[in-house]
């Protein structure tokens, strides 16, 4: 048996186990490699099933035409995950079909560096999540975040050495509002920096009356893969519109999205999930969706918030892999929009804790009113007070 590809205009077709004449009784327990230029399997017309895309996915190195891939899951949702392979993919000297390296190899191997699609929040082919609650700030940032990488520019503490290619899939906003809050950054754009974006917007907002987008389904997946290339950012504003793959409490029925957000990975993808806050401040639903992941992006509202300040916000990183120091501390960020512009500005928790301190002292609050309206401790309040005054800036 050859196990070299013969080129990459190979993809995967998904054919049921036996035909009926009834659509609801096609299995999927079987696939088959074959060339994409066959075109749609006419039985899968009515299904709306056509090629199954695996362009360099390390899955299927080493298969031919007409090799047997085995599925061992029956629903249609789940086509595409691929759990193990015929037992006769094995080497022609009887290596095993997965690759593995010596740990001193491993150690010696000259790895390219990995670089920064948003430094130091998203590596590059990294994975990471927004999530906040409702109507704090979440797609403000993430279109922050997108814009920023398409230009390769700054965005908050944030910044991208290098422009990239973003594809923005939102499930939720009017296309209006959208489209404001698009015309809102690009207005704030240094003018001095030529602004040559490749920014796509998918809106659930343009589709057809009746077509729903759901990125648990692997025909819906292979249609956004179709518009990435390697080194792009896929943005998905929001899980809850845009994933509908079970419960949102069940472990279970995060796998095929899991499955498929490493596969992006090993693609050269990059991903970034927005999702809601649930309860105490976590996420939304299973903590699994944040196994993967590199960072994890909370942003709250300040106890002091006031509802006439809009956008204004904390900054934590719940999960941070790779990122220390003061990257890591939390900050406070806040959006102004004037003429149009989006102008965004931040500070440090502590900054901006330090200058309200000085603020209510200076005003005659005690010490426990202090305490309370900024939600720290009275010893907090007194030793910063003491600390202000020994400076002389109280």
């Amino acid at each position: 048996m050859t196990y070299d590809l013969p080129g990459d205009d190979y993809k995967m077709i998904d054919r049921p186990k036996e035909k009926t004449t009834n659509e609801s009784e096609y299995t999927c327990e079987h696939a088959t490699v074959t060339k994409s230029t066959m075109g749609q399997i006419p039985e899968y017309s009515m299904m709306g099933l056509s090629e199954w895309d695996i362009f360099g996915d390390p899955t299927f190195e080493g298969m031919t035409e007409g090799d047997d891939v085995i599925d061992d899951q029956s629903e249609l949702s789940n086509v595409g995950v691929i759990l193990e392979t015929s037992p006769e993919l094995t080497t022609e000297d009887n290596k095993t079909f997965f690759i593995t390296v010596e740990l001193q190899d491993f150690i010696e191997e000259n790895l390219p560096e990995r670089q920064f699609v948003l430094h130091p929040l998203l590596p590059e082919r990294g994975l990471a999540m927004l999530y906040a609650g409702r109507g704090v700030g979440k797609t403000h940032v993430a279109l922050g975040i997108s814009f920023a990488v398409s230009a390769g520019g700054e965005f908050l503490r944030w910044r991208a050495p290098t422009a990239r290619r973003v594809l923005y899939v939102d499930g939720e906003m009017p296309q209006q509002t959208l489209q404001e809050r698009a015309r809102a950054l690009q207005a704030a754009h240094n003018p001095d920096i030529p602004l040559d974006l490749s920014f796509t917007i998918l809106s659930m907002d343009r589709q057809k009356l009746g077509r729903n987008i759901n990125l648990a389904n692997p025909v819906h997946q292979a249609e956004i893969e179709s518009l990435l290339k390697n080194g792009d950012l896929l943005v998905i504003d929001n899980i809850s519109t845009l994933v509908k793959g079970g419960k949102e409490n069940d472990a279970a029925s995060w796998d095929v999205m899991q499955i498929w957000l490493l596969q992006l990975r090993r693609r050269g993808v990059s991903v970034l999930l927005v999702h809601h806050t649930g309860r105490g401040d976590h996420a939304r639903g299973t903590s699994k969706r944040e196994d993967v992941l590199d960072t994890v992006v909370m942003l709250k509202r300040p106890d002091d918030y006031r509802m006439e300040q809009g956008a204004r916000f904390q900054v934590h990183l719940t999960k941070a892999r790779g990122i220390a120091g003061p990257d890591a501390e939390p900050f406070e960020a806040q959006l102004n929009v004037s003429n149009g512009k989006a102008m965004w500005t931040w500070s440090s928790i502590d900054d901006d804790s330090t200058s309200k301190i000085i603020e209510h002292t200076q005003a005659g609050a005690s010490v426990r009113e202090i305490a309370a309206g900024l939600g720290l401790s009275k010893s907090a309040v007194q030793r910063a007070q003491t600390e202000l005054r020994a400076s002389g800036k109280l």
